[in-house]
């Protein structure tokens, strides 16, 4: 078995991405849809995707590109690659799909996709959503989950860096 075999048939292009929506729009499935960097996957990651898995049938992650990452985060960032990135996203049972978006936002992937329901963390306001207003006017909904307080990639890297460990 490879590593890859995990994930087979999750990971996508957007364009392929496209099609598989179309599908699943077809079949009456309701499409959920969040974003994220998930450089170094933790328990906070774990409750924003269920909590995001519970507001559709199928669940798209898109996730920044190394090179969108660099942009964003500086030097150092990702700790892990956007292969390595999806696909553990992808090995999850409550994850359908994955893209990769090389942009600083996934604006062009919402505006493609046009997800059902919009899904992000608490530590966003509506108005700060990137997609948000696309979404909203061809009639879908944006959702503000809660997040778990105390996780992050960045706080992570810094405990990792204090402690010299």
């Amino acid at each position: 078995m490879k590593i890859t075999d995990f994930a087979k048939g999750k990971v996508y292009t957007l364009a392929d991405l496209q099609r598989v929506v179309g599908g699943w729009r077809l079949k009456n499935k309701k499409v959920a849809f969040t974003n994220g960097c998930f450089d170094i996957l933790h328990a906070g990651h774990l409750v924003s995707l269920s909590e995001a898995a519970k507001h559709g049938d199928c669940l798209v992650v898109a996730i920044n590109s190394d090179k969108s990452i660099q942009e964003i985060k500086g030097p150092g960032r990702p700790i892990n690659n956007e292969a390595d990135r999806a696909l553990l996203l992808a090995s999850m049972a409550i994850v359908d799909a994955v893209v990769i978006f090389d942009e600083p936002t996934p604006l062009t992937t919402i505006k493609t996709l046009l997800p059902d329901v919009l899904v992000k963390g608490g530590d966003y306001s509506i108005d700060q959503i990137v997609g948000a207003s696309e979404v909203q006017t061809n009639g879908g909904e944006v959702i503000i989950n809660p997040i778990l307080e105390g996780y992050s990639s960045s706080a992570t890297l810094e405990k990792l860096r204090s402690t010299g460990k």
